[in-house]
This record gives structure tokens, sequence and C-alpha cells, in this order.
């Protein structure tokens, strides 16, 4: 049996923590729904077990135990902290991590129903966290880049999933983003992966945001897109205005990227009506929502 064959139970789980932290080997421990690269099991009411399950390195683990404590004081939504760390050993052989567990429904499987109080916490949480980044933070490799550099990935998407209909407008506003000036300040704190899966709602407002696996420094844009990608429509504006530190080429930028994402949910949405592994049939729909938004503007 090969380390991605491994099967994650809820008797491994708590073999590992009476191995390594028995004091909460007591703890009751429930699977959570979705993870691909990761998997997460509730550990009580307060903490929550990341099991690093397909990500083929730990590094995306090593870097949120690295830098959430550092980042997570300083942000006005509540965040994964990793409180105790699992080695690999023979049992599995991978690593996995207790952190606090963050209260809320995904947004791929609720709604935001207060938009202006959304977007009004999305811009505070972003702009806490866009902060210049020190030397020795993560550098992103493809996430990160400029759109121009990302063409080829846009193109695919494109070809794989944008609807005939809509595609020349699609490309149009790629287009602008790549034609848009590039980052000139500091790199900043990114989280980088901000999709309907990785931020929770209650109260239909954002109450939280996890898996910060992809953070890095760099340019802001990345997560701006969220503006699109995550907010209601007819709220990005409302954003922009409360973030206030983004010019005109950074929501240029930030819209082609959020273009880009929306066509990755759709892809990811296609997969899984068509039973690919990772698929998530579900996102199809919230894709498509979210390109409509970005067709918009801002």
């Amino acid at each position: 049996m090969t380390d991605t064959e491994i099967e994650i139970t809820a008797y491994l789980v708590r073999d590992l923590l009476q191995e390594q932290h028995p004091d909460l080997a007591g703890l009751a421990i429930r699977e959570v729904a979705g993870g691909w690269g990761n998997q997460m099991w509730r550990l009580g009411d307060e903490l929550a077990v990341r099991m690093q399950r397909m990500d083929p390195t730990p590094e995306l683990q090593l870097k949120e135990r690295r830098w959430l404590p550092v980042l997570a004081p300083r942000l006005p939504l509540p965040v994964p902290i990793p409180v105790r760390f699992g080695e690999p050993s023979e049992r599995f052989p991978k690593h996995w991590t207790v952190m606090t567990w963050v209260p809320g429904e995904p947004l791929d499987h609720g709604s935001i129903s207060r938009g202006a109080h959304a977007a009004d916490t999305l811009a505070g949480f972003l702009r806490a966290l866009h902060v210049e980044a020190p030397a020795e933070a993560p550098i992103a490799a493809d996430p990160g880049a400029h759109p121009r550099n990302c063409t080829d990935g846009f193109e695919d998407f494109v070809q794989a999933v944008a609807p005939d209909d809509i595609a020349a407008d699609v490309r149009a506003v790629w287009d602008d983003a790549v034609a848009a000036d590039a980052w000139e300040g500091p790199p900043v704190w990114v989280h980088g992966d901000l999709h309907p899966a990785n931020v929770v709602v209650s109260d239909g407002t954002l109450s939280g945001i996890v898996d910060f696996g992809d953070m890095f420094a760099g340019d802001p844009a990345w997560d701006l897109a969220a503006a699109w990608v995550l907010l209601p429509a007819d709220t990005a504006s409302r954003f922009f205005d409360m973030y206030a530190h983004a010019d005109e080429a950074a929501i240029r930028r930030a819209r082609g990227l959020a273009a880009m994402k929306s066509l990755f949910l759709m892809l990811m949405g296609q997969n899984g009506d068509r039973g690919l592994p990772g698929g998530k049939p579900h996102w199809g729909p919230v894709g498509r929502a979210a390109l409509d938004r970005v067709l918009k503007g801002v």
C-alpha cells in the first residue's frame, strides 16, 4: 500500500494522538467532509486534526505551523492556529497538525445574505493581512505571478469550461489584466487561495478564514480577486472602497485573476460531474455565479 492509499480513519487519528499527544486522545473525533490535499477531523469542540493526504510534500502544513502563529494575533477574523505537531511515524509516514477549529459553515455549502457586512469584513481582514512580509517569508512560484505569466493556464480553463457565448468577454477581462502594470510595492502577506471552501460563514456573513497552505509574500491582487469570487453581486465596489489600498492596476489584475479562479471552480465542478478524483460537483454553479459577477465589473 502506497502513502496515497493509506486510509485515514478515526481509529488511525486516535492511535496517532495516543502515540504522540496522549492527553488529547480521549476527545471526540469526527470527520470533516471535503478536503483533498489534506483531510480534516474535528477533535472535541475546539480543535481539529489536519492530516496530510494527497499533498506530495509536507511544505504546506509546515508553512502554516511556522507562520500562522505570527499572523493570527493581528487578524480580525478567526484563523486556524497550530497548537500541536504530529510527526511522521511507522503508523502514518506523513505530517499532521492539531489546530484550533474555526466555527462556521464553508461558503461553498452556505451563503452570504449580508453582502455589505461581508464586503466590509473581507476588506478589513485583507487590510490587516496585506502588510509587508519579512525577507524570510515564503515566495510563490506560479501563484503570485503577474497574470501575464499565467496565460497558458487561463487559456486551458477557458477552452475547458467557458461557455461559448461569453468566452470572448472572459478573454477581454483577462487581456485587460495582462496589460495592467505590475505590483511595484514591497511583497505583502497574501493568503493565496481565497475560494468558497476556504472561508466560513455564519449569520449571513464571513466569520473566518481557513487553509493558509498557499500563503506567500507577493502581489495582493491574488487575494483581491475574492471581491468577485466570494462576495455577492454588486458588493465589489464597496469592498474596494473599504479596502482603500488598491489602485486601478491592482483592480484590473484582481479582476482577471478572479476570472481565472472562477473558471477553475467551474472545472472542478465539471470534474465532479464526471466522477474524477478531487472533483466537486457543487462548485460548478458557484464558479459560474462568480464568473457572472466578474463580467459585471466593479
